[in-house]
């Protein structure tokens, strides 16, 4: 795997002498998506807040970049972008004037650059509309737009797709992908809409009363039980031990993949007439409730 462009290392927060954050270790790669999940107060939004400056730690050291937030501030900042649920813009004004006017806050954001990242989002046709008249997805787009002007390597997005309809959830994370793909960005994504963040995002942290407690591959998360629908479901049956249980006409069975081409051949070889087998994964739902014992699902905070 390349470089990592932001390291957070053994991070700690106290506030009021409650530690809110304890040695927290994670890293963020060019060109990955990953979703930073955790229950209700688990220390998300301190953290967000510690990597974009907004809070000191107490301990540790936030590195963007190869720069460290706390000694080169300016250096490391500016290879962020943010965007928290809906961006606010200047309605009057059209799309265009709207990133003329952010491009003035950073050095080098030429023209062109703003012609690029208005393809990148694809607001070409709309753009010299005012924003008054965006629908919300047009303005999340427009605000992703204004994040990655000045070519930002790390991009934090929390609850980007609140309000969406499903269209503009799927629009948004089409350019999303994109970006991370075409600008080689590391990408961070806070929501609670789990069902999202599972067709998002290549891997999740999670984070529970301020400490990682698991990383996960979302692709790597391999199945441990299968669906089977066969002929003779008694004869099933007898080759467990343990009862199966039934579902839409078939059976679930405890079962992991080096284990299915010998059970084949055992249907085979016993003229049991084999309809379907197939892999059953766990939504991400269900492998964040089992993480962290069915803590309840929020923003960052």
């Amino acid at each position: 795997m390349s470089q990592p462009i932001v390291e957070i290392k053994n991070l700690n927060k106290t506030i009021k002498g409650k530690h809110i954050i304890k040695d927290l270790n994670l890293d963020f790669y060019p060109g990955q998506i990953t979703g930073f999940l955790g229950p209700n107060g688990a220390g998300k939004t301190t953290t967000i807040r510690m990597m974009t400056g907004l809070m000191y730690p107490s301990k540790g050291e936030v590195i963007i970049d190869g720069k460290q937030l706390s000694t080169n501030y300016e250096e490391a900042i500016s290879n962020i972008g943010v965007i928290v649920e809906n961006p606010e813009m200047y309605k009057y004004m059209s799309g265009y004037k709207n990133l003329q006017h952010f491009a003035r806050m950073h050095k080098g954001v030429t023209k062109q650059r703003i012609d690029e990242v208005v393809a990148q989002v694809g607001l070409q046709n709309r753009i010299h509309e005012k924003v008054k008249t965006y629908s919300l997805g047009m303005r999340q787009r427009l605000g992703l737009a204004q994040a990655m002007l000045h070519r930002p390597k790390f991009l934090i997005l929390d609850e980007p797709t609140n309000g969406l309809d499903p269209a503009g959830i799927r629009e948004f994370r089409m350019y999303l992908r994109k970006i991370a793909e075409e600008d080689n960005v590391a990408i961070v994504v806070s929501s609670h809409l789990l069902s999202e963040i599972e067709l998002m995002v290549d891997r999740i942290a999670i984070i529970q009363n301020g400490e990682l407690i698991d990383i996960r591959e979302l692709q790597h998360v391999a199945a441990a039980q299968y669906y089977i629908e066969v002929g003779q479901p008694d004869q099933l049956q007898a080759m467990f031990e343990e009862p199966l249980t039934k579902e839409n006409g078939g059976y679930v069975v405890n079962l992991t993949k080096e284990e299915v081409p010998a059970l084949v051949r055992k249907f085979v070889e016993s003229g049991i007439d084999l309809y379907t087998i197939q892999p059953i994964q766990k939504r991400l739902e269900d492998q964040f409730i089992e993480m962290t014992g069915g803590g309840a699902i929020d923003a960052i905070r």
